[in-house]
């Protein structure tokens, strides 16, 4: 029900993960990420505890194959589901169930991954891994997989709409929680929205507000900036 890319920036180290479906409420169950650690998308008969499994297994050293072999091994359902990760490393692993409703696939790369199901066609997943590979380097994790998102919707998306009600972005930080989470939800044009919320998220007036949460108390008696924490390049 839902297309999706998961994603690293090589220059900075951070995640993102950009996903729109014909369903609702997208952003709380299918996007994943961790600081430092990788980013992970659970999706299909979506089990959130699989991507929280997922980067835990990444932090404890597996790679993305080992941690995907080992969810794949606890899950009596992996059949119904898609799951996909990229580690600190860039590299990048996938799963995609056989009971996953057709169309559905991934295609996984150095740096990114992009999955799907209920696709219009393959087309949806050829059209995001291009547009991510052929977006600008020096732009911004989140700016790269909002255009990938964009061209899986304008090559079909969800078979079962012309246009995705419920988007959603995150994108990592050097705190513990995103730097950016943004979501639309019951919207006939939820990508195009989900592009404006970006774009107001990179106005100067968001970015200040942003860089203010580098002198949060982290709960351990310091403030956030003491990891050189820098809020303004999502």
């Amino acid at each position: 029900m839902t297309f999706s890319i998961v994603a690293r920036d090589p220059g900075n180290g951070r995640f993102a993960v950009a996903v729109a479906t014909f369903h609702i409420a997208v952003g709380a169950t299918v996007p994943h990420l961790r600081r430092n650690t990788g980013v992970a998308a659970s999706q299909g008969a979506s089990n959130p505890y699989l991507a929280h499994r997922g980067l835990e297994a990444l932090g404890n050293g597996l790679s993305p194959n080992e941690a995907l072999e080992w969810l794949l091994k606890i899950d009596e359902q992996r059949n119904a589901r898609q799951i996909q990760l990229v580690d600190a490393k860039g590299r990048s692993s996938a799963w995609t169930g056989e009971e996953c409703h057709d169309v559905a696939g991934h295609l996984c790369d150095e740096n990114f991954s992009v999955a799907g199901n209920w696709l219009k066609s393959t087309a949806v997943l050829d059209a995001m891994a291009e547009a991510f590979r052929q977006s600008d380097p020096s732009w911004k994790i989140g700016r790269r997989v909002l255009t990938a998102l964009v061209a899986g919707e304008a090559a079909g998306g969800d078979s079962r709409s012309p246009m995705a009600s419920s988007a959603a972005l995150q994108v990592s930080g050097e705190l513990d929680f995103p730097l950016l989470d943004l979501r639309v939800d019951f919207n006939s044009t939820a990508v195009s929205e989900l592009q404006n919320l970006y774009n107001q998220s990179q106005q100067n007036w968001a970015q200040h507000w942003r860089d203010q949460l580098a002198m949060l108390p982290d709960g351990r008696g310091r403030a956030a900036d003491d990891d050189n924490f820098n809020a303004g390049a999502a």
